[in-house]
């Protein structure tokens, strides 16, 4: 029966990440191990980019799927890391709730887990606890392994107080699955729609679902993994951080701005991580942008102590 169970709670949490809740810090006191039922659908997203043999490719597909990756990377660096999981500028609660809801797509877990997940990495990094740390648990592990684990599956709510008390919020997050699955079904709906009405493209439902869904999700989410695993690797140091933190213009360039990563672990609290202008960051001039709308204000600047490499900065 109790294998059964443990079976059953695996399928459930596929659906209700917080079903059969455990209690986290026990959890994160057992040995790392792959749990394969719960991952079960991590690797159906990684197999179903091989559907490319037999649905081919199109310029539409493929341009959609670029776009998604962007779009959504920005949903990743500019709210996921920068507004959930460091604060760095305020919204309203109608508009946390649309980021939380535009992360979501990413199908990155929900907006809690991924911020209780950072701020651990920061309090930890490349300590003992960090969960992704190539110094402790080798590269690959960093990169992909630490998240196939089941210590690390649960929402430790008691360290994100400042969000678990939005009840919307906390929807999202524990039925995280709603909606990547709302997304595959647009994709396949639009895929249908203009495959009726502009059969010149040559786009069919399948392939906008291939390309838009399984292979974007899965380059987004290799590309968010870099900052765990290359960004800790390779890349030069400015500030001495007490970590393995580096800055790398090409990873910059893969993730709209996250790869100036010892930057960031030198001062987190600030909305912009290229701390000098040669260093692109386009996160931060998409939420200068959209500050100007009015949907976010109170970006928090770079402070001028930040620039001073010698100067240890409190973490926030």
């Amino acid at each position: 029966m109790g294998r059964a169970r443990s079976i059953l709670i695996s399928l459930v949490r596929w659906f209700d990440s917080d079903f059969g809740a455990a209690d986290p810090t026990a959890l994160r006191n057992k040995p790392d191990r792959v749990e394969w039922l719960r991952t079960l659908p991590f690797v159906v997203l990684h197999l179903g980019c091989l559907g490319v043999i037999w649905t081919g490719w199109s310029w539409t597909a493929v341009g959609l799927a670029v776009s998604l990756y962007f779009a959504r990377m920005f949903a990743i660096t500019g709210f996921y890391h920068r507004y959930f999981s460091h604060r760095t500028f305020s919204t309203s609660r109608a508009g946390q709730f649309l980021l939380a809801f535009w992360g979501a797509a990413c199908v990155q877990r929900g907006a809690l887990w991924w911020a209780y997940t950072h701020r651990h990495h920061h309090q930890h990094s490349d300590e003992e606890h960090d969960k992704h740390s190539p110094r402790q648990h080798g590269f690959l592990w960093a990169h992909i392994g630490w998240i196939t684990s089941a210590k690390n599956f649960p929402t430790d709510y008691s360290k994100v107080k400042d969000l678990a008390r939005f009840p919307e919020l906390v929807f999202l997050n524990r039925f995280d699955s709603l909606v990547p699955t709302l997304l595959a079904i647009m994709l396949l709906l639009l895929g249908w729609a203009l495959h009726a009405w502009l059969p010149g493209l040559g786009v069919t439902a399948g392939q906008m679902l291939v390309w838009g869904f399984f292979v974007s999700t899965t380059l987004l989410f290799h590309g968010t993994s870099c900052i765990n695993s290359m960004a800790h690797v390779f890349g030069r140091k400015r500030y001495e951080t007490g970590d393995d933190s580096r800055n790398s213009f090409l990873l910059s360039l893969i993730t709209l701005g996250e790869g100036w990563h010892n930057n960031h672990h030198h001062h987190m609290g600030c909305v912009r991580q290229g701390f000098y202008w040669w260093e692109i960051d386009i996160t931060y001039y998409l939420l200068k942008v959209m500050s100007w709308t009015g949907l976010i204000w109170d970006l928090r600047p770079v402070p001028i102590a930040a620039y001073d490499p010698t100067r240890q900065l409190p973490r926030s």
